[in-house]
């Protein structure tokens, strides 16, 4: 059986194979062993603090398989953003240039180096192995979050987002990086990933023009990846957007693609999920997929299970109730997938 689990110390070695296969433009899985143990420590300490509102705490978990113990997948949210150093974007805005005179109207898209979505929790971090994409499995990892999300609501805020990895050819070149990041540094597009990758992000964005930039004077090929997703990264943007998550005009500063956004009230698995009195048992006939956990904390356990819910228990069988550490009597969160 497949569940998600945080991650722990032993899973670096797993973390940073995902992270060697995942390809370019994953800046938050970065290929760096020191990196990626800062983040699991960091994971860890989150999970272990007593939290009152959500702060620099980040929450990464793994996908993993129950009897022989290997990690397929991982996946993080970010309790809030910018805390510390300016979290930019670009939102895309526009421009109007009008002459009566001259008989001229031209709306003219710009884009403006943001701070708007300061403080916002951030979806990240997610890779599914190649071996571990079956039915339901992405689901699984993706919307796992959302019932942790749910049941650990004081920790994270009011609005999620997911920053979507843009569009980069096989060999790593971004094309919007090349029109436009690569006029202001003197460094690669591989290179700058890797520096954003160790959290370093502003210090880039930092020496990017403050001022509106025209998209028009962007090459074609820059101008028409800004706003989509790494075709790799495009099944993860229809999970959200079935989530209720939209593209609001913001991009990313290196590689153009979309950021997405939801209230966190409104995500659909945390605004349907119900808590369930747990009944140990083989269930009535075959139900329909639904994603159930437990409400632990560093304990949480969340799998993909056919299920058929009553309106205030819902019936487990041994294993799966083993898995998820729940017994009878147990409050378990569900949601229909």
């Amino acid at each position: 059986m497949r569940y998600i689990r945080p991650i722990e110390a032993d899973d670096l070695d797993a973390l940073l194979q995902m992270a060697r296969t995942a390809g370019a433009g994953f800046t938050s899985l970065p290929p760096d062993r020191d990196t990626l143990r800062a983040k699991v420590e960091r994971s860890l300490a989150s999970f272990a603090e007593d939290v009152r509102e959500p702060g620099h705490q980040r929450y990464m978990f793994v996908l993993a398989e129950s009897q022989t113990g290997e990690i397929g997948g991982c996946c993080a949210v970010e309790a809030a953003c910018g805390l510390d150093e300016p979290f930019y974007n670009y939102h895309v805005g526009l421009t109007v240039h009008a002459s009566r005179t001259l008989d001229v109207y031209t709306r003219v898209p710009t884009l403006y180096l943001s701070n708007d979505l300061t403080g916002t929790s951030v979806l990240c971090s997610l890779y599914l192995a190649p071996t571990f994409r079956e039915s339901g499995i992405g689901h699984l990892l993706s919307k796992s979050r959302f019932l942790f999300i749910a049941g650990q609501r004081p920790r994270f805020a009011d609005k999620i987002i997911a920053e979507m990895r843009g569009v980069s050819d096989e060999t790593g070149r971004s094309p919007f990086w090349e029109g436009l990041g690569r006029h202001f540094f003197s460094i690669e597009y591989e290179r700058a990933e890797h520096i954003v990758g160790q959290g370093n992000k502003a210090c880039i964005a930092e020496l990017m023009p403050t001022h509106p930039i025209y998209t028009t004077l962007l090459p074609p090929e820059a101008q028409q990846v800004m706003g989509r997703v790494h075709e790799q990264t495009a099944p993860a943007l229809k999970l959200l957007e079935q989530e209720g998550f939209r593209y609001q005009r913001y991009i990313d500063i290196f590689d153009g693609g979309p950021t997405v956004e939801a209230p966190t009230a409104q995500v659909r698995s945390i605004r349907r999920s119900r808590l369930l009195r747990v009944r140990i048992g083989e269930p009535a006939g075959r139900g329909l997929p639904h994603l159930v956990s437990n409400q632990s904390l560093g304990g949480f356990r969340c799998v993909l299970a056919p299920l058929t819910p009553q309106q205030d228990s819902v019936s487990l069988t041994p294993e799966l109730a083993t898995t998820l550490g729940l017994a009878e009597g147990d409050n378990a969160r569900v949601v229909a997938l």
